[in-house]
Order: C-alpha cells, then structure tokens, then sequence
C-alpha cells in the first residue's frame, strides 16, 4: 500500500499507512507555519520524539479528542498517560509491531525537559517499518551522529531530516547524514519556522543531488508525498 507523508512545518508530520493515521510531533496551534488547525486533524497513533513544547505541541488535546495512542519514551509517555490519555512506552534501540508497521526509537542528540519542567527522558528518533518493508527514518531533534550509518543499513527508503541549525543539524551536517544513511529520498524538516533557524531548503536539495544517490523534496507546510 502507498504511504503518504504530509508536512506540516517545522517538525509536524502526518502519516497514512495500512489505514492508519500517525501523527509526529503535532506542533500546530503555535507554529507560525502550519496551514491546518489542530482540530481538523484525526490520528490514530501519535509518536512524540521528546518533551520540548514545540514537539509536544498539540498532541494532548488531539489524543483526547481522537482517542489516539501515544507513543514515545517511557518518561513521555508516562506524563502524557497522568493526563488521561492511552500511551505506549518504548525506548531507545526496542521496537514493537503496531498495528501501521514496526517502530523501533532510535537515538536522537538533544535535551527532552517537558513543557511543565518534569523530566522528559531521553529523545528520540523514528525508524518505521511498513507492511510493505518500506522503511522510513524520522530523525526529528538530533545533531549529526556517527551510527546514523547503522540506520542507513537497514536500507532506508525515505530520511526525515532537520536542517535548520542552532537547535538541531544545518545543512552541512544534515548532507552529511544523507551520506550516511544513503536514503532513496529525503525530506528536510525543521526550517523557517522563526528567524533562528532560517535556511534555503532549494540550495540544500541542490546538494544532496549533485553529493548524493537521494531524490530530495521540498514540501511547502501542508503538501504531501506519496510513496
């Protein structure tokens, strides 16, 4: 079955696979880019990669409303669960067959302090395996780490990269983890949402197709890609 991705700014991903929607990181109300509303969005499942607000965002009002799951470290998902909502634990390098593919967490450089201060674990990344054996790799919040080059040899489909700088990887280090994990296609995220990590998404494809094998896509918030 195809799978479709959906951007919508900075970290803020929708999936629809085998029937399920999964959001990552539904950070909508105040995210200055979004082109949807929080409550026009539906999930099943939502993954929050760590604790930070901008990644949180809106996925407690949607898991209520939806009745969705969340999934994240067992810290995350912990806070979220005091809060009346379905969770599932997980954490770094353990996987578990939901019912849209295999998600395995994988490691993410960064910090995870939750909104309210409480402490929110360690981050995380995503790497999900489809019916299909597709398999897509979100590396949400992270700087540039060496095993990415153990990801890439589970043979990855499509990269989910950050490449706005000052938080997370900028384009320099961002091609240099398509060069480790040597995706079929890859999609910058975590951009141009503020002044702060403001960068040229276009320049950046530009170099991951005269640098590397990868197809690169620039989506605009609220566009798709379907595999």
């Amino acid at each position: 079955m195809p799978v479709k991705i959906t951007w919508y700014g900075h970290a803020a991903i929708g999936l629809e696979l085998t029937g399920k929607k999964v959001l990552i990181d539904p950070f909508l109300s105040d995210n200055p880019v979004a082109t949807v509303k929080a409550t026009e969005l539906q999930a099943d499942f939502i993954l929050v990669s760590h604790g930070h607000g901008d990644h949180v965002g809106d996925a407690l009002a949607i898991a209520k409303r939806c009745d969705a799951i969340v999934i994240s470290n067992y810290e995350v998902t912990s806070w979220f669960e005091k809060q009346g909502v379905q969770v599932h634990p997980q954490h770094l390098g353990g996987g578990f067959a939901h019912p849209f593919g295999y998600l395995k967490l994988t490691l993410a450089l960064h910090g995870s302090a939750l909104p309210d201060g409480s402490y929110g674990g360690n981050p995380a990344g995503f790497l999900i395996t489809t019916f299909d054996n597709e398999r897509l790799y979100f590396a949400c919040d992270t700087g540039l780490f060496g095993d990415m080059r153990l990801i890439g040899e589970e043979g990855i489909d499509l990269a989910v990269l950050p490449i706005g700088d000052n938080f997370t990887m900028g384009p320099d280090d961002a091609l240099r983890a398509v060069k480790l994990i040597e995706p079929e296609h890859v999609i910058p995220i975590h951009y141009n949402t503020w002044d702060l990590i403001s960068q040229d998404p276009e320049a950046w494809a530009d170099r991951v197709r005269a640098e590397t094998q990868a197809t690169p896509h620039v989506l605009q918030p609220g566009e798709s890609l379907t595999l």
